[in-house]
């Protein structure tokens, strides 16, 4: 890891990289990132605050004017080399992931080839229509609405997909023309923060275009207040918890400072009777528990049909029994460490939150520190935390529904909107019940873990405002500008 690894008290240190250079927190201090499954030190991390945040916002937008004005080619070329960077890296950030977020091989694969179609397709966006022709009333004139960089764009990514999220966050403004000050996760400062520094750099990225402030644990409020006040930041894209991403945009608000925010979910999974049984137990059971749930868009509620319900339980949760669960390195483990103890703790804590209230337990339900094995649970209150705030593990709520305009009601019952699905033996039904769910994004007959760089990903409700997405990036992350030309002079009435 040439750049990030420089020689620490356990071989490792992770520095803030700020105008094209490694550095030191202003502070001088550092904290430690753990190995969630060992429990072993990784790196010592610089522990950045408001003041380095400031820094990096200066080299950002002293970066702008040059970056801004660079050639389509000049940048497709640097975002193609980062694609053959990470490439040829492939095997070294699956074992990133594995050491620092618990990821296991197969969904650190998809957040590689995610990332590479991401950073391919900005390439092509450098070359993106930027404005359009206006028809005009007024004789002579010709109007056009153009569209241009905003300047400097503050990303605040998440841990539990730290490549692919912190990718979403920083590779469609850059590519739109925008320069770019990132807050990975302190759960994920090397592969959410460093590695990317380290590819772009290597792909010939100008020094100030991208930008890292890392932070320890409990700071991330001051880089966070940063990005609100500081004059020179103008957008602002967070991933996270909706409980933080209401105070942000609370905060940008009082600046008029547009946020983007991609936050929690309590997702619907919907199963009618005509759908494919066996399908229907693998689709589920993956989209509950891929990455050991804790994916924003994972099924946390599955809503059966009365007349197959009996027979999906007993398979859905004899499958679910049977997940692996261990050191995400090894090919078959299919649950990994929960990415700190925390999360062990809230997961069980809510479990005998339930269990007290009246639910039961079909599979699972026990911690195994530092993993939790895949958990079923059914008959859950209404006032059970776990049935109505996301719970970020390998954790599924089964539900019989009478028929499919209950389903529709008990998933629209949530006041998240991210994600959601339907499994049926008839697409255009479950299209027709798909536009009835309050939701920004369905999948019919597939399980809700599905994202592509160029689809218009986000939620509604409490899920978020606006959305990722190469394909509508321009909307968030560029100015409209309306411009006129006269073919001749104007009268004017004095």
């Amino acid at each position: 890891m040439s750049g990030i690894a420089e020689g620490g008290a356990d071989g490792h240190r992770i520095r803030h990289f700020i105008g094209g250079q490694w550095c030191d927190a202003v502070n001088g201090r550092t904290h430690p990132d753990h190995d969630p499954w060992t429990g072993e030190v990784l790196a010592e991390v610089a522990s950045g605050e408001a003041e380095d945040a400031r820094v990096a916002i200066e080299a950002a937008h002293a970066a702008f004017p040059t970056w801004a004005g660079l050639s389509p080619t000049d940048r497709q070329i640097i975002f193609l080399n980062a694609a053959t960077v990470l490439e040829r890296r492939e095997d070294e950030v699956i074992g990133l992931l594995a050491a620092e977020t618990g990821t296991g091989a197969d969904f650190a694969r998809n957040q590689i080839t995610f990332c590479l179609s991401l950073l391919r397709q900005a390439g092509a966006l450098a070359f993106a229509p930027t404005g359009q022709v206006l028809p005009s009333d007024v004789p002579g004139t010709r109007a056009l609405a153009l569209r241009r960089p905003v300047g400097v764009v503050g990303a605040i990514s998440a841990w539990n997909a730290a490549l692919t999220l912190t990718g979403r966050a920083i590779v469609g403004p850059m590519a739109l023309g925008n320069t770019v000050v990132l807050k990975p996760s302190e759960e994920a400062p090397l592969v959410g923060g460093a590695l990317w520094a380290e590819i772009f750099a290597e792909a010939g990225l100008p020094p100030g275009v991208l930008n890292v402030v890392l932070h320890a644990p409990g700071d991330a409020g001051q880089i966070a207040d940063e990005f609100v006040t500081h004059p020179d930041v103008r957008r602002i894209n967070f991933t996270g918890s909706t409980v933080t991403g209401r105070r942000l945009a609370e905060s940008a608000a009082r600046y008029l400072k547009r946020p983007v925010l991609q936050l929690s979910g309590h997702n619907s999974l919907i199963v009618l009777a005509d759908a494919d049984l066996d399908y229907a137990v693998d689709a589920a059971a993956y989209g509950a528990f891929v990455h050991q749930g804790e994916v924003c868009m994972c099924a946390r509620r599955i809503l059966v049909e009365r007349p197959i319900a009996e027979q999906f339980t007993e398979r859905f949760v004899a499958k679910v029994a049977k997940l692996p669960m261990g050191d995400p390195r090894d090919p078959a483990t299919v649950l990994g460490p929960l990415i700190n103890r925390w999360a062990v703790a809230l997961m069980a804590r809510r479990i005998e939150e339930a269990v007290a209230l009246g639910a039961r337990v079909l599979a699972g339900g026990t911690a195994q520190p530092p993993c939790f094995p895949a958990t079923v649970l059914t008959d859950v209150p209404e006032e059970a935390e776990l049935a109505f705030e996301e719970t970020f593990g390998p954790i599924a709520l089964l539900e019989t529904v009478e028929d499919r305009d209950h389903a529709v009601e008990r998933a629209n019952a949530s006041r998240y909107g991210l994600t959601g699905a339907i499994l049926t033996g008839d697409t255009y039904a479950g299209l027709d019940l798909a536009r009835r769910l309050q939701v920004g994004i369905v999948h019919i007959n597939d399980q809700p873990v599905n994202d592509e760089p160029h689809m218009p990903f986000g939620g509604l409700k409490d899920s978020g405002w606006g959305r990722f997405g190469l394909g509508f990036a321009a909307e968030d992350f560029t100015e409209l500008q309306w411009a006129t030309l006269r073919d001749s002079p104007r009268p004017f009435s004095f």
